[in-house]
């Protein structure tokens, strides 16, 4: 069976791409290979998948690798995914996010995909206070531009659905963590700033609660959802393992042994949204899955690859200094 993966050279789609050439998919990977992508990430498989350079909004293109390839299969992962940058400039989260799916979906259409895979987040919830958790029909309400703009390509992956009954199944993960990760997301930020014994921008007080998956964790729900699935379906994939941002940061100074005087507080992000926490009663019930790794265990496993790959960091954190201190006023 032919896989076609969008954004597969990126954090999570990587991921992915190595887990679907493990289970023995003919795999496709499409990544137009922005600062966040990376084929180093895809070393190990790269002799195993096809690999095209490509812009998701290039419509004549996209068309043509589907007529090409004729894939059974699309999961869509390639998004621009940073909050941050899109309260910095929210154009490239409109074109990319919103444009880039409709020309996905219409291509899927066209050439008679068998199921197209929809990659939402849990951001598009909006937020919740200190009790409650969103369920796969909570109203959308998204609060950033990101957010917005995710909530918008859910949406048309329903719509397709609905409307020309394209095969569609959405899914809504948590905040993934874990190896390869682009230095510009709150785990490594930390990381990286501790062991260079600099200031650590913490948004507000910390307080801010979020729900960690590990990134294989978050692949493997795909791969059951795949098999087991529902087209027209929304499934929740959480972890249930909630932290609060500063006890994140905290648990990465312990494991490495840093002060906690590093913490620095920093104006807080704008419409920053307080919690989130997913409902997975529905994947667990109807699919049979259930995230694996602790927090705990995760993160130690995290802050290891860290260690082990700085010279992959290294070249990635200098192209972030400017972006830095715009975002953290350094």
């Amino acid at each position: 069976m032919k896989i076609l993966v969008t954004g597969g050279a990126g954090f999570i789609g990587s991921e992915f791409v190595r887990q679907a050439v493990k289970r023995g998919f003919n795999t496709v990977v499409v990544d137009k290979l922005t600062y966040a992508g990376d084929l180093e990430r895809l070393k190990t498989v790269e002799n195993k998948i096809t690999f095209y350079k490509a812009d998701i909004t290039n419509k004549e293109f996209i068309n043509w690798i589907f007529k090409k390839e004729t894939p059974d299969i699309v999961v869509h992962w390639a998004a621009e995914s940073h909050v941050d940058r899109s309260i910095l400039d929210a154009s490239p989260f409109i074109e990319t996010n919103v444009k880039g799916t409709q020309v996905l979906l219409d291509a899927a259409k066209d050439n008679k995909i068998s199921l197209f895979i929809n990659v939402a987040t849990d951001e598009v919830y909006g937020e919740l206070g200190k009790e409650g958790q969103f369920f796969e029909n909570t109203p959308l309400n998204p609060n950033s531009p990101y957010s917005a703009s995710k909530a918008a390509a859910d949406m048309l992956g329903r719509a397709y659905y609905r409307t020309y009954g394209l095969p569609v199944i959405t899914i809504r993960p948590s905040n993934n963590y874990g190896y390869w990760q682009y230095p510009e997301k709150l785990i490594p930020v930390v990381i990286l700033k501790a062991l260079n014994n600099e200031p650590i921008p913490v948004y507000g007080t910390g307080e801010n609660v979020r729900e960690w998956l590990f990134v294989s964790d978050c692949a493997e729900a795909v791969f059951e959802i795949i098999e087991k699935g529902k087209p027209g379906e929304i499934y929740n994939i959480g972890s249930g393992e909630e932290r609060k941002n500063i006890e994140v940061v905290k648990a990465i100074l312990s494991i490495l042994d840093k002060p906690e005087s590093l913490i620095t507080f920093v104006k807080d992000r704008p419409g920053h949204d307080f919690r989130y926490s997913l409902n997975t009663e529905k994947i667990e019930r109807e699919i049979g899955w259930k995230a694996k790794t602790k927090f705990e265990e995760g993160i130690e496993e995290t802050v290891k690859w860290y260690l082990d790959n700085m010279d992959w960091v290294n070249r990635k954190v200098e192209t972030l200094k400017e972006y830095w201190k715009k975002v953290y006023r350094e």
